[in-house]
């Protein structure tokens, strides 16, 4: 005679682990309680840092629509510190994030695609502008660079190597000939 019994939920031994296992899960709830703190006090470079934290951490599970709300609501708090390094840099995260966010809808929706690439587009648009208000010019360069990378996971390549081209001129610096 076979038996069965009802002991419960399934035990995890041996099963697939999900996405919320692992390191990935303790990463994201570290951010959290991160942002939780920031919160509480309301600084507008310590909200960034953290909702960044948190677009990482969802980024890492490959829950990039997560992660561009996250960095969404960075983008308003960076908007309100008055630093427009740090603005950039969100800006940066967030075309990259647009993209994998394109990258994800793969085929399936092309609507959706279409739209995260016109995202990113409008992003780089926003930090090809700021970017010359930075404080140093090598970080100038990297934020074009990133802006340029952007534009190619776009298919735009040849607006792409224009701003691989400004990234150069600021590594080389002002009345650089470029030998």
């Amino acid at each position: 005679m076979h038996r069965t019994t009802d002991s419960g939920p399934p035990e995890r031994h041996g099963a697939a682990p999900t996405m919320f296992d692992g390191p990935p899960r303790e990463v994201l709830r570290r951010a959290a309680a991160g942002l939780d703190r920031a919160e509480q006090r309301g600084l507008p470079i310590e909200m960034v840092a953290a909702l960044m934290a948190m677009a990482r951490a969802y980024g890492a599970l490959k829950a990039h629509a997560a992660a561009e709300d996250m960095l969404r609501q960075a983008l308003r708090w960076a908007r309100g510190s008055g630093s427009s390094d740090l603005l950039v840099e969100v800006l940066c995260e967030l075309g990259e994030t647009a993209c994998a966010v394109a990258d994800d809808c793969g085929e399936v929706d092309l609507a959706a695609v279409h739209a995260a690439r016109e995202r990113a587009r409008d992003v780089v648009f926003e930090v090809s502008s700021l970017v010359r208000q930075v404080a140093d010019p090598h970080w100038e360069a990297k934020a074009l660079l990133r802006a340029s990378d952007v534009l190619n996971r776009c298919g735009d390549h040849e607006d792409a190597a224009w701003l691989q081209g400004r990234a150069l001129q600021r590594m080389l610096g002002p009345g650089s000939t470029g030998h």
